[in-house]
């Protein structure tokens, strides 16, 4: 059927309308009629009664335009092989449709083309897939952040169906244009930022290979008794803690120190010294206590030591160990191995924690526990 050409559905009898009684029958219907008025095959009326998702149908069609390919006709416009736009969707996370599924948009024609021509300038596939795999990772989690928000701004009590439906689509049409602009430009900003702070050794430059292990400083910091928590209040609120995290971590991590990543209800940072990151970690634990009683307190442990950086996250002894580290702190407090002690001996007063077997790390560690040099002990 061409786009938007009108067709005759008998929705009741398709059971798009089952189990539904009164206005909410009635506001279905309308929204069906719409849809179905703008070209929408029942087939996909049916799939999207299915799932619950007819509401945001109108949406999915502001974004991308309508479904117009199958697989083959993708691999086939973009230049590649149908194998490959199958590894490709796997490494963003996306689904994969069956082979003569016509569900395919003209963005996947593109964002296969595009993967295509990496492949063409020399790029291996492997790290074609591996850039795929980080982008699509991240690029998830920023879709589901901007739905979310599309909603807040369109919901109100007594909306209807069909209302929230041609509201979210509108928001959809408004926002999506930004978003390209918005996506490239953070990721300039990032690889200048990438380009102004990393170092490259004179072997690795000689011997033509990435940055190895280098020595770097981790943080870890969680929140104490989240998984209790999460048995006494609501899922929206176990969500509000965890992003209130990592908004004061974002703000409080300055170069030197970097936030890497969320974790629920811990946050990961680094630093190429010591002894800024242990300034970062007792400022979020001070930060956690002036949040009130309703916010939980933060204990942080740090480790230093050779590790690695690939696809945006750290590998090695001291990521493992600080994780360790942080999990037998005391609530509000931070503690440290020996050598972070010794790199930051001056610029804070430590106290001994003890020798501990910490699960997972051979020898037992002897840990330090960090306070301002103006604290009282």
């Amino acid at each position: 059927m061409a786009e938007g050409a009108q067709q005759k559905v008998d929705f009741a009898a398709e059971g798009l309308l089952d189990g539904l009684e009164g206005e909410q029958r009635a506001e279905r219907l309308a929204l069906l009629r719409q849809l179905a008025a703008d070209g929408v095959p029942t087939e996909e009326l049916k799939r999207h009664t299915a799932e619950g998702t007819i509401v945001f149908l109108p949406a999915e069609r502001v974004i991308g335009g309508p479904r117009r390919y199958t697989a083959v006709e993708v691999a086939d416009l973009a230049g590649a092989d149908v194998e490959f736009l199958h590894a490709a969707r796997r490494a963003m996370g996306l689904p994969i449709p069956g082979l003569q599924e016509r569900v395919y948009i003209d963005a996947d024609v593109e964002a296969t083309r595009m993967a295509s021509v990496f492949k063409a300038a020399g790029v291996s596939e492997q790290d074609s897939l591996e850039m795929l795999r980080i982008l699509g990772r991240g690029l998830s989690q920023s879709a589901e952040a901007i739905r979310a928000l599309g909603l807040r701004l369109v919901l109100e009590p007594g909306v209807t169906e069909h209302d929230l439906a041609q509201r979210f689509a509108g928001t959809a049409a408004q926002l999506t244009p930004m978003l390209g602009p918005l996506i490239t430009n953070l990721l300039t900003l990032h690889l200048r930022q990438m380009a102004d702070s990393e170092a490259i050794s004179a072997a690795e430059r000689l011997g033509g290979r990435l940055p190895g292990s280098r020595e770097v400083a981790i943080c870890f910091a969680d929140l104490v008794g989240f998984t209790r928590l999460g048995e006494e209040v609501p899922p929206h609120e176990l969500s509000r803690l965890s992003v209130r995290l990592e908004e004061i971590a974002s703000d409080l991590a300055r170069q030197p120190v970097r936030l890497v990543k969320t974790i629920g209800d811990a946050v990961m940072l680094t630093s190429v010294e010591p002894e800024p990151l242990v300034d970062v970690a007792l400022a979020l634990v001070d930060a956690a206590d002036k949040e009130g009683e309703q916010f939980p307190q933060l204990r942080g442990g740090v480790a230093t030591g050779p590790a690695l950086s690939r696809a945006g996250d750290w590998f090695g002894r001291p990521v493992n160990l600080a994780n360790r580290i942080t999990q037998i702190a005391r609530p509000g407090s931070v503690l440290a191995e020996r050598e972070v002690r010794e790199a930051a001996r001056e610029s804070f007063r430590w106290s001994y924690a003890g020798e501990k077997r910490l699960r997972g790390i051979k020898e037992p560690v002897a840990l330090y526990r960090a306070r301002r040099l103006t604290e009282a002990a």
